[in-house]
């Protein structure tokens, strides 16, 4: 067991990702990577709340709501979404959660974080924006978003126009791509 525990601790620390152990929601353990990414001193974000590494409390409790309703069900979770880094930028995240606790997904829970603005520029949106983005660039129809955020169909159409015309796309196939950073 002891060759498996040092293993282990040698995998976390050194992950190619970014992870972090969370007890409801309050970082109880966070590895090089994380910490290189979000750009925060090893250990310093350790007892700090997830929401720290938010683009504002609204988000992450927005979130944590969405989260939570798919991780009671599978016990996962995934999305691409815009983080914020100590300093204050914006980037799109790659996030990644497992439950240890099924009953109570956020009790105890692994997450993984991958920094994927390098093919997915960030461009200037607005929470609204940024909510129906990450909804789209998960496969979601534009009355499935409303109903996710609670918005008529025509406002999250509105939403989705902007957005269109923000990354000058000429239909949703080539938003996507742009929002992913995936070639048409």
């Amino acid at each position: 067991m002891t060759v498996l525990t040092e293993a282990a601790a040698l995998a976390f620390a050194h992950a190619p990702v970014g992870l972090i152990v969370a007890r409801h929601r309050i970082i109880e353990a966070s590895n090089a990577r994380v910490c290189e990414i979000f750009q925060f001193r090893e250990g310093e974000i350790d007892g700090q709340s997830l929401s720290l590494l938010y683009p504002s409390q609204d988000e992450f409790e927005r979130i944590g709501r969405i989260g939570h309703r798919c991780m009671i069900h599978t016990g996962r979770y995934d999305d691409e979404r815009i983080m914020r880094r100590r300093g204050g930028e914006l980037f799109w995240c790659r996030v990644r959660g497992q439950s240890l606790t099924p009953e109570d997904p956020f009790a105890h829970s692994v997450w993984s974080f991958a920094d994927i603005s390098e093919r997915r520029p960030i461009s200037r949106l607005t929470t609204r924006e940024r909510e129906v983005s990450m909804l789209l660039v998960r496969g979601m129809t534009t009355k499935e978003i409303a109903r996710e955020l609670a918005i008529s169909p025509r406002t999250a159409e509105a939403h989705r126009a902007r957005l269109l015309q923000k990354h000058a796309a000429r239909n949703s196939a080539e938003l996507i791509s742009r929002l992913t950073g995936a070639p048409l």
